[in-house]
């Protein structure tokens, strides 16, 4: 739902409107921090269960869970865990509700950020940003908007599913690719190799680099 609720919704019900937002808030405020916190790196996420009001989430915090987010965690995963765990805080904060226990925390002025939405415009990867954050942005726009990248000898972009950084002093122009082998395509960044290790051609389906680079004369 992508509208605010007005002030005469929000106060019909009896203890007014409780949302399940996937964040500690105030960090990640906004429609897409599951996605945001993974591409910033963050260690750890949850779930906040807030009181609602006419801000965009800016209400007070009721219940809270924390969720560790591992350095494999695509937006799939971290929101399929997150969903699990947003289910049995709503169930444990209403009991609490029920019983007169649920005590409002307001929200701290520091540590506020914006979780903006996501658009396929941030899909294209800039290479020129090192491949630690590049391997992020790609697990974070997993399952959308999937991030894409252009590779030699292709006419379209191709998807990139998975992908990690690795370590070398090999010096290179972003964008270069290093090699291509079953352990992936390398390719230089402005920091560091990305290891492009699953990958898609536009109207195919998700290969392996070691299958993708069987057709691939780029």
């Amino acid at each position: 739902y992508g509208l605010l609720l007005p002030d005469w919704v929000l106060s019909l019900p009896r203890y007014g409107c409780l949302n399940i937002h996937a964040s500690l808030l105030p960090r990640w405020r906004g429609a897409a921090p599951i996605q945001r916190a993974i591409a910033a790196g963050d260690s750890e996420t949850g779930i906040t269960i807030m009181q609602m009001d006419a801000g965009l989430d800016t209400g007070d915090m009721l219940f809270i869970k924390r969720e560790p987010i591992h350095d494999t965690d695509t937006a799939a995963t971290l929101h399929d865990r997150l969903a699990l765990t947003g289910g049995q805080a709503i169930l444990e904060a209403l009991a609490q509700l029920q019983a007169g226990t649920l005590q409002p925390t307001p929200q701290p002025e520091q540590g506020v950020t914006y979780a903006h939405k996501l658009s396929r415009d941030e899909a294209a990867l800039d290479l020129r940003l090192g491949a630690t954050e590049l391997a992020r942005l790609i697990r974070a726009f997993n399952p959308f908007p999937g991030a894409t990248l252009q590779l030699p000898g292709l006419e379209q972009a191709v998807k990139v599913w998975q992908a990690c950084s690795i370590e070398t002093n090999h010096k290179a122009t972003p964008g270069e690719v290093l090699s291509r082998s079953d352990d992936g395509i390398d390719v230089a960044t402005g920091d560091g190799v990305l290891r492009i290790l699953t990958l898609q051609r536009p109207g195919g389906k998700r290969q392996p680099a070691a299958a993708f680079i069987q057709g691939w004369s780029g």
